[in-house]
């Protein structure tokens, strides 16, 4: 009996009557954050073999790699205000079931241009999803949800890249598998969304929304600005890790192991998700102050260990850049949630993953061809590091000075 009653509280604590509960709802959310941003990291393995199975130039790998940033940028823009006007509910269903068709492409992808299309869906479906599914966190627990939109974008980008190195490593057809338990996560997880409340107050003007729009309500703006220097070298290092991470761990490794190159994201991003559970009760301000400082320490860590030529330490310079990435992304997200009123919530978390996402995908690319076209990977590592120090240095004094 007593087994009975208990299997009878667990079904209440996730479902009343045909729909989930909040707390259900919440973690149903968070979860579709993590497996988006999994789903955008578990491609970076393969890129490798994909060049050597179809000959394409390291250029072109390069444009694989951006035109995600780019189709997630174009969504943002064009749709990132729409779940305030149409509810969360639609756009996340519907961005769940187009990530399952990118999945699908990605599984039985024949060429370049197969890869490219799997990107392209993959991103405008991520983009619409980010925000609202940001703002659907927000709407059930505010404090709760600025922490689970800080810590399940790193947790997702950590998992994603290591579980494809590990099917790579221990698992056979790797490669097809990844992305069919990936498809399967995702149309669950759209499945699921259909029972959940909706937590928006639908409005009139949807069409009006997907109009471009890169404003934010003017009490906001002082404090978008304060926080702008800190997101752009947080995620200018994320950007570093996902372009050339890889290919520049397994060199100062003097390895070909896939495992070991999907190490580096793993460890800045894992490091950062850590950083924010451990610091959540640490205010905004002093968050901000420890993520720049630790992005310098970390950075110029890892930059030394490229010309010692030494994985180890550059892993270490990693981890500790991976705090500041954590600490640096969560002070900045809780200082603008906690002056976003419920209307404006989608909005204005598009425009700060904007701003994000900028500053990931347009260094990054840069990375790339100047790799492709130099030959010299330790070159631009040197030129790229440089550059996120003095991004993160720029931050740390505006920190100090506020």
């Amino acid at each position: 009996m007593n087994q009975v009653t208990s299997v009878a509280s667990s079904g209440q604590a996730f479902w009343s009557g045909r729909r989930l509960t909040p707390n259900a709802a919440f973690l149903l959310q968070a979860s579709m954050t993590l497996g988006f941003l999994a789903g955008s990291s578990a491609p970076t393995p393969f890129y490798r073999i994909y060049q050597q199975m179809w000959g394409f130039s390291s250029t072109m790998l390069t444009v694989a790699f951006g035109i995600y940033a780019i189709a997630v940028l174009l969504a943002l823009l064009f749709g990132g205000r729409l779940s305030d006007h149409v509810g969360r509910r639609p756009v996340l269903i519907g961005a769940a079931l187009a990530q399952a068709i990118s999945m699908l492409i990605f599984a039985t992808a024949g060429d370049l241009a197969d890869l490219l299309l799997a990107r392209v869906i993959q991103g405008v479906s991520a983009g619409a999803a980010i925000a609202a599914a940001g703002a659907g966190l927000l709407d059930i627990d505010k404090g709760k949800g600025a922490l689970a939109n800080s810590v399940a974008p790193m947790l997702g980008t950590a998992v994603g890249g290591l579980l494809a190195g590990l099917m790579i490593r221990f698992l056979p057809a790797p490669m097809h598998l990844v992305y069919a338990v990936l498809a399967v996560v995702f149309v669950v997880q759209g499945v699921l969304m259909y029972f959940t409340e909706e937590t928006a107050a639908v409005k009139g003007g949807a069409l009006a929304s997907l109009r471009p729009r890169m404003s934010v309500p003017p009490a906001i703006r002082g404090a978008l600005l304060r926080v702008t220097p800190v997101l752009i070298s947080a995620w200018a290092l994320a950007g570093f890790y996902a372009s050339l991470g890889p290919t520049l761990v397994v060199s100062l490794a003097g390895t070909s192991s896939v495992l070991l190159g999907s190490s580096a994201l793993f460890v800045l991003a894992g490091s950062g998700a850590a950083t924010v559970m451990a610091s959540k009760n640490l205010p905004p301000h002093t968050l901000m102050r420890l993520g720049a400082a630790a992005l310098v320490t970390g950075m110029s860590t890892a930059t030394f260990a490229v010309s010692l030529h030494s994985p180890l330490l550059f892993l270490l310079g990693t981890a500790v850049a991976g705090v500041g990435f954590g600490a640096g992304f969560q002070g900045a997200l809780r200082t603008i949630v906690t002056l976003i009123q419920p209307q404006d919530r989608a909005g204005v978390l598009a425009v700060l993953f904007v701003i994000s996402y900028l500053a990931m995908g347009l260094p990054a690319m840069v990375a790339g061809y100047d790799v492709a076209h130099q030959g010299d990977i330790a070159r631009t590592a040197y030129e790229f590091g440089s550059g996120v120090i003095f991004l993160a240095l720029t931050a740390l004094l505006g920190t100090v000075r506020r």
